[in-house]
């Protein structure tokens, strides 16, 4: 096998728009492309900062409704400090900060209700 990364990851949302402005504005994601994509269709792809792996926000899957993805893991060096901006900025968290063997985390949804969990990993 010559795999090297994970390229793209595709989120199920309803809005690509609300969507793009909730992982840009809020999240801090940088907005790679938003191009049409064949008739009617866009392709728009997001990216935390300097990472390897985007996310493209699809809405083109009927075997991906909107919300259906849980488990989206994103690491953090400060959780403490991107959990209080995010509320800053209207996130809810499921729960306060938990504590794991593994390191710490908090859980949200995107506004479809796709799962999002940020954790900064003990070293």
């Amino acid at each position: 096998m010559t795999v090297t990364h994970v390229q793209l990851l595709s989120v199920p949302v309803s809005d690509q728009d609300r969507a793009r402005d909730f992982y840009v504005d809020v999240l801090g994601f940088d907005l790679v492309w938003d191009n049409p994509m064949g008739p009617g269709g866009r392709w728009v792809q997001v990216a935390p900062k300097g990472a390897a792996t985007a996310l493209t926000l699809v809405t083109w899957f009927p075997t991906m409704p909107p919300g259906s993805l849980k488990g989206l893991v994103l690491e953090t060096d400060d959780l403490d400090g991107d959990v209080a901006t995010l509320r800053d900025r209207g996130v809810d968290f499921e729960s306060d900060i938990q504590v794991a063997p593994w390191g710490r985390y908090a859980t949200f949804h995107d506004p479809d209700g796709n799962g999002i969990v940020l954790q900064s990993t003990r070293v």
